[in-house]
């Protein structure tokens, strides 16, 4: 019989007492980097929720749900599972209970899909019903929701050029800044700017690395002003 290996193990116990923060996003929540052809995600000290993250302190835990091509509720005709809103739901079952949903969607819909700033905002305004709806229906406290605008696309640089997008989709990505914000003031919702404070890096989508720690600095001021 091969020895027996004893393991020391830690027991790692979440704080009741911290306030619980779910950033809900695409590729930009993830960690795709801008200056990286081959798009190697960077490490959590370097992302914009681990900065936010050290930031805030321990008094907070920030749960990380990004992934690339991300659209707010639209289906890929061959590549299922990235509709944000099907999975919205049980995200925030799985990470119950919850103080803070921070959204940041919309670049995949206007990049993919050319759909308007309007219907992305529309879509978003669904996010808010199903926060409300889901906690509400379990009794639960109904956490804060952050919109949140995309950067907007740089389509100066020479690799978005190459890549042939929509000669419209800069605009609109400026227009969606306006959208978003109109149905956080709607629906009496916390509004961040991610374009404020942050920008695109050399494939004009994603976040230069400097905007990570801006973006940080932006969503931690809007969850615990100043």
């Amino acid at each position: 019989m091969p020895p027996l290996v004893h393991l020391r193990l830690r027991a790692v116990i979440t704080d009741p007492d911290r306030l619980r923060i779910l950033c809900f996003g695409d590729s930009n929540t993830h960690g795709t980097p801008s200056d990286d052809p081959a798009y190697v995600r960077l490490p959590p000290d370097r992302r914009w929720t681990g900065l936010l993250q050290r930031l805030l302190g321990d008094g907070y835990d920030v749960i990380e749900e990004g992934l690339e091509w991300r659209t707010t509720d639209v289906d890929y005709e061959d590549n299922p599972g990235f509709n944000g809103r099907s999975y919205l739901v049980p995200c925030l079952l799985t990470h119950a209970p919850l103080d803070v949903v921070v959204i940041m969607l919309g670049s995949n819909d206007l990049q993919h899909f050319k759909r308007t700033p309007t219907a992305i905002a529309d879509a978003l305004n669904g996010y808010i019903d199903d926060i409300v709806a889901t906690t509400s229906a379990r009794g639960g406290r109904v956490p804060m929701t952050v919109l949140v605008s995309p950067i907007w696309i740089d389509d100066t640089t020479s690799r978005m050029a190459s890549e042939n997008f929509d000669p419209g989709l800069a605009t609109r990505s400026r227009d969606l800044t306006t959208a978003i914000r109109s149905v956080a003031g709607r629906r009496g919702v916390l509004y961040a700017d991610a374009a404020r404070v942050a920008r695109a890096g050399d494939d004009g989508v994603h976040l230069s690395l400097d905007s990570h720690a801006t973006l940080a600095e932006h969503i931690a001021s809007v969850i615990v002003p100043g």
